[in-house]
């Protein structure tokens, strides 16, 4: 009995359609595109609310302390040894850097005394207590 199919035909399949791997690499662009705005940039802190002026635009370093204590320089974690002498390395490039602090609102008051204490030792002045906008009602 003869074949129905030639052997000779499978050959002309010799090139891999892209067509799929486009459609997924446009539905993964589209996702990233999509989420990411959506994810949390930052440390995670519940900042207390207050009523305060707006902060100036004007460049910044960041120290956020969580609830659990542990203290972020710019979003990195550092441990006190490190955040000394990191603050000391700030007063010498620039004796008038400008210092935000974010402390989440169920921190003990301690360690923000302590570490408004290494900022004064470092001689960086230019401190703000970051808070979140008061509720109206």
């Amino acid at each position: 009995m003869a074949r129905k199919t030639a052997l000779t035909s499978l050959s002309h399949i010799s090139e891999i359609n892209l067509t799929p791997l486009m459609d997924l690499s446009f539905i993964l662009l589209i996702t990233f595109v999509i989420t990411f705005p959506l994810m949390e940039q930052g440390v995670s802190i519940n900042l207390p609310a207050g009523d305060a002026a707006p902060l100036p635009e004007e460049p910044a370093r960041t120290i956020s302390i969580n609830r659990e204590g542990d203290v972020f320089l710019d979003d990195d974690p550092i441990d006190h040894a490190a955040l000394v002498e990191a603050l000391h390395a700030l007063k010498r490039v620039d004796p008038s850097t400008r210092i935000l602090l974010r402390a989440d609102e169920d921190l003990r008051y301690k360690h923000v005394i302590e570490l408004l204490t290494l900022l004064h030792k470092a001689s960086l002045t230019r401190v703000a207590l970051v808070t979140q906008p008061a509720d109206p009602s």
